[in-house]
């Protein structure tokens, strides 16, 4: 599956998006504030953006969980609807741009879009394709029982289970290995 730039960065916007939220009742929300949003928004150089405010937070806070549902989505159809969802509702009106030293390439939010649109729009595009390339399976959450981060798997085989291998992954390899030498010590 070919991935262009503006794809590849509208799926790290999603996957930063949807794991800002908190994971639980103690977890802290990444996007707390307006200026959590407003360096959101400059980290993921989100192109034609406006002066935000407290409208836009809570917009972007209401689409972040229903992208998570996408990660969540048990199959394609049920992604597949998520994502028009989101989609209709941000007025997806595609355009051919090249701006900020980045070649032609597409943008779906229509000129003046809210950030919250301009999200929906690209990342979900991104998603889209994805479904559209029997590929929804590449969406997945991490399996470490205490993360449940969203990450794409862009993997060859489709087999990465972590959303990152250095510390979800490694953390668990850890363990599992102590746990035999301790059985072995038995």
């Amino acid at each position: 599956m070919l991935i262009t730039h503006d794809t590849r960065c509208a799926l790290d916007t999603v996957v930063d998006l949807v794991n800002s939220a908190p994971e639980d009742d103690s977890a802290p929300d990444r996007l707390p504030d307006l200026p959590a949003l407003e360096a959101f928004v400059r980290s993921h150089e989100v192109s034609e953006v406006g002066v935000l405010t407290e409208f836009d937070l809570s917009a972007v806070r209401r689409i972040r969980g229903r992208f998570a549902s996408v990660f969540a989505a048990p199959d394609a159809h049920s992604a597949a609807k998520l994502i028009n969802e989101l989609i209709a509702a941000a007025g997806t009106t595609p355009r051919l741009t090249n701006h900020d030293g980045y070649d032609w390439h597409v943008h779906y939010f229509a000129p003046g879009a809210s950030v919250t649109d301009h999200l929906a729009a690209d990342c979900g595009m991104a998603l889209a394709f994805f479904v559209v390339a029997g590929e929804q399976e590449r969406l997945r959450r991490c399996e470490a029982p205490d993360c449940r981060h969203a990450f794409v798997d862009l993997s060859r085989n489709r087999s990465r289970r972590y959303c990152d291998s250095r510390t979800c992954g490694n953390r668990l390899h850890v363990a599992a290995y102590r746990a035999r030498r301790k059985e072995a010590a038995g």
